[in-house]
């Protein structure tokens, strides 16, 4: 009996080996028809499309369009020490796994048999599959695909490719997708520009960007977010992805405020007006601009921009009436617009008063009154009773140049990939003969430092610079003309100019209509003068358009 129940035990425990290894047979041949089964998906179409971002003359950022804030780049442009810091806080074995971390699945698993919280701690690989080739649902079946796809993909893709697309699609806050966005956002800066504490920073916030966005303007996302860069700089230590000396060396780094400020909204005037000439430039609409991809470098002086809002927007304006200014500034000869001041606050008002509001003259034309035989489009403008601030800084322009007329531009250069499509050439015609524009300029007294192109009854009288006072290139440089005068004046301009740059603005005045959401010409308010004002506001572009001295030396020549 005992021999044949030590028998029938040794048969079962054989047939339990041979189902075992039957079921893991089988588990096996279904684990690898599957995966040759599973096709590496396309990915999802918001993950491929890219926003059009605008900069300035020198590069600096000013904003973008587009449905998402992403644009690609070649992992040939991220730093090395980026790539490595991304590595050390998302998956230091990034460089040797198999695409999968068979911890991260075990938990996944027990957590969905479990009706556990969902577990993370995926690889790079399985990172960039899940955001960028399948959708974000939390299933067994969905992290099962999700793991086959990783690692058919580490078997059929390089890690640096791989590398590049989770780069170029995972979110770092901020609205940011992509390394590239990020970097701009964060830190003003290129992806190929960041640091290596920078790098650093960027890596850390991956892990909870929605929480970390906010680094730099709240004082505990700060400290909790440097917590976790050291973390992240120690372990590029370890691994020799920096030198103890590059370790040591690592300063937390200050990042842009969040959310944007005044004059993030203010900018919106030059994207709108660059993005319009882009579109054209390339015959496409602007909303395939928007989300093509393209690099728009503009015209623009960013930081001249700048110094233009602050000073107007110390105007207080006056009671019931709402004053407006516009200021362009245009490089004669060439017809590059380096200022563009449209509006006090475009989510209020999108309407640009530079480029399209029609300003009544007045007498700030009346140099070109008596010239004969202006060429089109010069003479065109000249006839008309209320012209645009852009048109009249081009007239000027016109002046400044010996009579040859630049059409205005706002787009430099376009690039997409690395590639430039577009590339701007000044279209420059001859308008004047050099005989008019000296006639011209004479009457308007142009000289080689900027002067008032007009006069005006009232308006203040000029005196040489004394000790205590305004000093004479400031206070000769801009004076003004106009429609109106004392309490009836309407209209406010000052026009200056040289060889190097021409430079307008006007000043006027709306109320609400008779009808709601209307609104009607009003009088400028005297206080503060309107003619001071102007003066001042023009005097302030101009110093820091040339940086003159106030003994009237340029210390720079024409804006790059």
């Amino acid at each position: 009996m005992r021999i044949r129940l030590r028998r029938n035990r040794g048969r079962r425990l054989r047939r339990l080996v041979y189902a075992f290894l039957t079921l893991l047979a089988l588990l096996c041949a279904a684990a690898v028809t599957a995966y040759h089964l599973t096709a590496i998906p396309e990915p999802h179409p918001e993950t491929v499309v890219q926003s059009t971002v605008f900069l300035d003359a020198d590069g600096a950022y000013l904003g973008r369009r587009g449905p998402v804030d992403r644009q690609d780049v070649p992992l040939s442009a991220v730093p090395r020490h980026v790539q490595d810091a991304v590595i050390a806080a998302e998956n230091r074995s990034f460089r040797t796994d198999s695409g999968v971390s068979p911890r991260a699945i075990a938990r996944a698993l027990l957590a969905a048999v479990t009706g556990g919280d969902p577990q993370g701690g995926s690889t790079i690989t399985q990172q960039y599959v899940k955001n960028a080739l399948l959708s974000p649902e939390h299933s067994l079946s969905r992290k099962a695909r999700e793991a086959l796809i990783a690692i058919k993909l580490d078997r059929t893709r390089g890690k640096d490719e791989i590398l590049e697309g989770y780069l170029d699609t995972v979110y770092f806050g901020r609205g940011a997708a992509g390394i590239q966005s990020a970097a701009r956002n964060y830190f003003g800066v290129d992806a190929k520009n960041l640091t290596v504490a920078q790098g650093a920073a960027l890596a850390a916030i991956v892990n909870i960007p929605s929480y970390y966005e906010k680094a730099g303007s709240d004082p505990k996302v700060t400290a909790k977010l440097e917590n976790r860069w050291e973390w992240v700089l120690d372990a590029m230590a370890v691994s020799g992805s920096i030198t103890a000396k590059q370790r040591a060396a690592a300063r937390f780094p200050a990042f842009r405020f969040y959310p944007p400020g005044e004059t993030e909204g203010q900018r919106q005037y030059l994207i709108d007006v660059a993005a319009k000439e882009a579109a054209d430039r390339l015959g496409i609409t602007e909303d395939r601009l928007a989300s093509g991809g393209y690099s728009v470098t503009t015209t623009f002086d960013l930081a001249l921009q700048d110094s233009a809002t602050q000073l107007v927007q110390e105007h207080p304006g006056g009671k019931g009436v709402r004053v407006h200014t516009a200021a362009v500034g245009v490089v004669p000869g060439d017809g590059a617009v380096r200022v563009l001041y449209g509006g006090s606050d475009y989510a209020r008002q999108s309407f640009n008063d530079a480029v399209s509001g029609a300003v009544e003259a007045g007498t700030v034309l009346d140099p070109f009154g008596e010239l004969r035989g202006v060429e089109e489009p010069l003479g065109k403008m000249l006839k008309t009773a209320a012209p645009t601030p852009l048109n009249l800084a081009s007239a000027y322009a016109t002046v400044a140049a010996g009579g040859r007329y630049a059409t205005p531009y706002t787009v430099a250069r376009i690039t997409q990939g690395g590639r430039t499509v577009y590339r701007a050439r000044p279209d420059v015609r001859r308008v004047l003969d050099e005989k008019e524009a000296l006639v011209a300029g004479a009457r308007s007294g142009a000289g080689p430092a900027p002067v008032a192109a007009g006069s005006d009854t009232d308006a203040d009288t000029d005196t040489d610079a004394v000790p205590g006072t305004v000093p004479a290139w400031e206070a000769k440089g801009f004076t003004t003309a106009g429609a109106g005068a004392g309490s009836a004046r309407r209209t406010v301009w000052s026009t200056g100019y040289d060889g190097r740059l021409a430079l307008t603005v006007a000043l006027f005045a709306d109320k609400a209509g008779p009808k709601k959401g209307t609104t009607v010409p009003a009088r400028l308010p005297n206080e503060p003068s309107p003619t001071e004002f102007a003066q001042k506001v023009a005097a302030g572009i101009w110093r820091a358009a040339t940086k003159v001295t106030p003994k009237g030396a340029a210390e720079r020549g024409t804006p790059n």
